[in-house]
C-alpha cells in the first residue's frame, strides 16, 4: 500500500499539478502527502569570496529571513487552499484514516532535503522536467538516483486526474531497472481494474521474457494483458504510445539503463519519455 507521498515544491509555479496528481494517488491508498519546501541559507545567497561589510552583511540576512518567512507563508496558503479544493485533510487528525497533507519547511539545498525526506516515503511526485527552461532535471535527478524510492513524474495538464492507478501499463525488457520498478510498482498493479505488459517481444531471454512476467504477476493474483508491439526507432515513443492506446492513466518503467548523462547527451528511451511524455510515470532506478 501507498502510506507517504513526497511532493518537493520550489515556487515555480509547477506545485499546483504536482499536488494534484499526488492527491488522486492519495484518494486511491488513503495516502498521507508531505510538502516539503526547503528555504535557503542566507549565507548560501552572499557572494563567495567577496569581501561585504558587516553592516551590509547583516541586512543582507535580515532581508534574506524576511522573504523567507513571507514565502514559507505564501506556500502554507496555498497548499491549505489547494488541500480544500482537492478534498485533502489539513488537519492532522485524520492520517491513515483519508487522503491528508501537511507541510514541511526545511533549511537548506532542496536536493538535499528531497533526499532525507524521499528515502522515507513511499514514492516521490515530481514534475516534469522543463528542458527548455532548465527548471526541474535537477529535483528529479536527485529523487530517482539518491533516494532509493520510486518517482513519479507528472506532466503539465489543464485538468490533473482526479484518479491515478485504475488502468496501469508496465513497460518491460528483462533489465534490472525493469525489475525494480515493478517490485517498486506492485501496490498500485495490484490495485489496479486493468494492467498491460508492453513488450517488443526481443529484449528479455529465457526466465524474464514477457509470458514470464505475465505468469509471475498471476501468483500474485494479477492477470495482466500482454502487449506486444514492433519497435520503431524510437522505443521510448513506442512506449508512450502503446500506453495511450491502451488508456492507461500511469506507465511504470525502469529507468536510465545507460547513465544519465549518457542518454541526456546521446538520447536514450528514459530520456525519450520524459521529454515526451503527456501522462503520468512510475520510474525506479
Amino acid at each position: 500500500m501507498i502510506r507517504k507521498i513526497l511532493v518537493p515544491v520550489r515556487g515555480d509555479g509547477k506545485g499546483d499539478n504536482v499536488l494534484a496528481h499526488a492527491a488522486a494517488l492519495a484518494h486511491r491508498f488513503k495516502a498521507h502527502i508531505e510538502v516539503t519546501h526547503c528555504r535557503p541559507r542566507p549565507e548560501d545567497l552572499i557572494p563567495y569570496g567577496v569581501p561585504i561589510p558587516d553592516a551590509l552583511r547583516r541586512q543582507l540576512v535580515q532581508n534574506t529571513y524576511a522573504l523567507a518567512d513571507q514565502e514559507e507563508q505564501g506556500l502554507k496558503d496555498e497548499v491549505h487552499a489547494l488541500a480544500q479544493k482537492l478534498g485533502l485533510d489539513d488537519t492532522g487528525q485524520n492520517i491513515g484514516e483519508r487522503a491528508t497533507v501537511s507541510f514541511v519547511e526545511e533549511v537548506g539545498r532542496q536536493l538535499d532535503v528531497i533526499k532525507r525526506h524521499g528515502r522515507l516515503a513511499d514514492v516521490i511526485c515530481v514534475a516534469k522536467p522543463d528542458r527548455d527552461r532548465n527548471l526541474g532535471t535537477n529535483t528529479l535527478k536527485a529523487a530517482l538516483f539518491h533516494s532509493g524510492r520510486p518517482v513519479l513524474m507528472c506532466p503539465p495538464v489543464e485538468t490533473p486526474p482526479t484518479e491515478l492507478g485504475k488502468v496501469v501499463t508496465i513497460a518491460w525488457n528483462g533489465s534490472s531497472e525493469a525489475a525494480r520498478a515493478l517490485s517498486e510498482g506492485m501496490r498500485i498493479i495490484c490495485s489496479a481494474d486493468r494492467i498491460g505488459i508492453l513488450s517488443t517481444g526481443k529484449d528479455a531471454g529465457p526466465g524474464t521474457s514477457a509470458e514470464d512476467l505475465v505468469a509471475y504477476l498471476r501468483l500474485h493474483g494479477v492477470t495482466p494483458e500482454l502487449v506486444t508491439f514492433e519497435a520503431s526507432r524510437s522505443i521510448g515513443q513506442d512506449l508512450l504510445s502503446q500506453s495511450a492506446i491502451f488508456g492507461a492513466d500511469v506507465m511504470i518503467m525502469g529507468a536510465y539503463g545507460d547513465s544519465h548523462e549518457r542518454e541526456t547527451l546521446f538520447g536514450g528511451n528514459t530520456q525519450t519519455v520524459i521529454d515526451r511524455g503527456n501522462m503520468p510515470v512510475w520510474m525506479s532506478h
